[in-house]
């Protein structure tokens, strides 16, 4: 069974490990496999105390998981803000003129021809 192991250690940072394991390999198999402790200990640390979540394909699961040939497996870190959040206050910061699709007109377009007349 091939499995895929990810791991982002900072922004625009990415790890990877293709691994073949046996059929009926669970998550915590394949992060013992990956090498991630030896390479990065303090995932393996933040792993332990449960401040870093393991997902497969996106979706969240426990070590103790079943994977499936071709799974991805990957490390989360937890984000330093909620999108909401930041979308927001940028909003706030820029006002609503600046803001959305429409905010950045070019010359020559509509609103420009009726501000010259």
């Amino acid at each position: 069974m091939r499995v895929t192991v990810v791991y982002s250690p900072a922004p625009r940072q990415t790890r990877e490990w293709s691994l073949e394991l046996a059929d009926g390999a669970t998550l915590a198999m394949a992060l013992l496999a990956s090498g991630l402790h030896a390479e990065f200990p303090e995932a393996d640390a933040a792993l332990v105390k449960g401040e870093l979540t393991v997902a497969v394909w996106g979706r969240a699961q426990t070590p103790g998981h079943r994977l499936r040939d071709r799974d991805r497996v990957e490390v989360l870190r937890d984000l330093l803000v909620d999108p909401k959040v930041a979308r927001r206050e940028r909003f706030t910061q820029q006002g609503s003129r600046a803001a959305g699709l429409f905010a950045r007109r070019r010359k020559g377009d509509e609103k420009s021809k009726d501000e010259k007349a």
